[in-house]
């Protein structure tokens, strides 16, 4: 039997959601990988990273209030612009978030070897045969806590996240009491210059760090009060969190002794590779660094338990698309969760486990991959505004014409600075999807969209995944060098702003659209942008 969502989260609940979700392992790992990228000019990409996701995030309070759906960051684009988008949206977040699991159960085992050795091969950042199963162990126990209801979920979640601020709020007082202004002039504040800066917001883990936004987002069907819950919980979550990495990271900029700074700052990945543990220990803090590899082993587990809470919700989203197993949008009647999608959100999180990779070699791919996500969000607001005006907007976002089109900018270069060792296999792994989509697409029920239609609405992303492949093999992140920096970014933000247009304009008229089978407990009623009620519409 087929049951309903169930709305139980508060405001506290959906803040918590969302910070946990933003601290993760981010913050353990991500200041030694700055400082090697950026030296102390990494401060400045943190507030970058913040800047990019508030925008973000203050464009999907728009979307998240005005339709609050389960999986919701995989159904906007399904409203704005077909079933087509959709479907990349959803194939493109399934990975990123199932993925983004494992790498936080990997960062868990990671610091817990520092009291158990026996969880990592030595000499590597690879697991043993009981450093797996521990892995193992605490994705059952994530699955758990998600299986029986939501409310469940957030108790833990609230209980995790009290412990997960109180040591990073340690870390920042204690190292800030060994502070030597003298290590910001060792080689200069910007030694590896703007492209330093600009590089440390993929590759260093800092937008990683910060997207947590998504879950918020897609839980939003199980909040009291949805129009006014997820905006607040979203700009707080942001804003609290870009406070606490900025200290974070000048405490550490600040703390490292300075003799380790003979070689420069890209050799400090080397000397702390656990940061803050390794960090205190060379100050003579045994007390900290017992802390930070408890929180260490916490925090991460913490923001694994939100995202196989929020992977089941994209899965069941994409499957109210029409472009995915009808069977993932049944819900259990007794405790509301969708039950076969949380399975399969399990078994993919234990796959991601299985090549046995570390935290620094997913970081880079699941950022783009997150971003990508997220990039669409400006686009699907202005084509909304365009073709459904009268669409109910409790929150409707001022300045739209500038941050609009400024946020999807950012996005994209933030896409561009991973480098081309990325952008070349994810970006044409999109573009694949799509063909596939082409030759199935006659089999996808469209309602009432045909398949040119579809194309037309979608092209504007397969231009930027097609336009953005070739300026970063042309560009200086990892590319040729043909196009030299800053010029590159230049070239790359002007391409991007003509995309979003394009896609702003070419967004399927909403009296076209609709999603079969929508769940009754996610709406009052069967309406959609623009649209007449469900039961008259043609």
């Amino acid at each position: 039997m087929s049951g309903k969502f169930k709305k139980q989260l508060s405001l506290l609940d959906l803040t918590f959601i969302g910070l946990g979700a933003i601290f993760g392992s981010g913050w353990l790992f991500a200041a030694s990988h700055v400082s090697a990228i950026a030296g102390p000019a990494g401060i400045l990409s943190w507030f970058l990273g913040g800047f990019a996701v508030l925008l973000l995030g203050i464009v999907y309070c728009e979307l998240g209030a005005a339709l609050p759906r389960a999986g919701g960051v995989v159904r906007y684009p399904v409203y704005s612009h077909g079933p087509l988008l959709g479907y990349l949206m959803g194939f493109i977040t399934l990975i990123a978030f199932s993925s983004l699991i494992a790498i936080e159960v990997v960062a868990s085992r990671q610091y817990a070897a520092a009291w158990f050795p026996g969880l990592t091969e030595a000499g590597s950042s690879d697991p043993t045969v009981l450093g797996w199963l521990v892995q193992f162990a605490l994705l059952g126990l994530f699955f758990f806590l998600n299986y029986r209801s939501v409310k469940t979920f957030a108790k833990a979640n609230n209980l995790v996240s009290v412990f997960k601020f109180i040591v990073p709020l340690l870390v920042i007082g204690v190292l800030f009491t060994f502070f030597k202004p003298e290590n910001f002039e060792v080689q200069g504040f910007a030694p590896f210059g703007l492209s330093g800066v600009e590089m440390a917001v993929s590759a260093g883990g800092i937008i990683f760090a910060y997207l947590g936004l998504t879950p918020i987002i897609s839980v939003a069907s199980e909040v009291k009060n949805p129009q006014r819950t997820i905006p607040i919980a979203l700009i707080l979550s942001v804003l609290l969190s870009t406070a606490i990495y900025a200290l974070l990271q000048l405490a550490f900029l600040g703390s490292v002794p300075t003799e380790m700074l003979s070689n420069g700052w890209a050799a400090v990945t080397k000397e702390l590779a656990l940061p803050y543990r390794d960090i205190a220990l060379a100050l003579g803090v045994g007390w900290l660094a017992y802390l930070v590899v408890a929180d260490a082993v916490i925090s991460p587990s913490g923001c694994g338990n939100i995202y196989m809470n929020a992977t089941p919700r994209v899965v069941y989203g994409w499957a109210q698309t029409g472009t995915f197993f009808k069977y993932f949008t049944r819900i259990d009647a007794e405790s509301g969760i969708p039950r076969p999608a949380l399975w399969l959100t399990f078994g993919l999180s234990v796959f991601w486990t299985l090549p046995f990779p570390s935290w620094e070699a997913l970081i880079n791919v699941v950022s783009a991959a997150l971003v990508l996500s997220y990039a669409v969000a400006p686009v699907t607001v202005a084509a909304l505004r365009r073709n459904a005006p009268d669409m109910p907007r409790p929150f409707r976002v001022k300045g739209m014409g500038v941050l609009g089109p400024l946020s999807f900018i950012i996005a994209a270069l933030i896409v561009y600075w991973s480098g081309w060792k990325t952008v070349s296999w994810l970006l044409a792994l999109q573009i694949v999807m799509f063909v596939l989509y082409l030759l199935c697409g006659r089999f996808v029920p469209t309602q009432h969209l045909s398949l040119a239609q579809q194309v037309r609405s979608s092209a504007w992303l397969i231009g930027f995944y097609a336009v953005t492949i070739l300026l970063s093999w042309l560009g200086s992140f990892g590319g040729l060098g043909v196009l030299g920096h800053p010029f590159d970014t230049v070239v790359v933000a002007a391409c991007a702003l003509g995309i979003y247009y394009w896609g702003a304009a070419t967004g399927v008229p909403a009296h076209l659209v609709r999603l079969e089978g929508e769940d009754e407990s996610e709406a009052s009623s069967e309406s959609y942008p623009g649209q007449r009620p469900a039961a008259v519409a043609s």
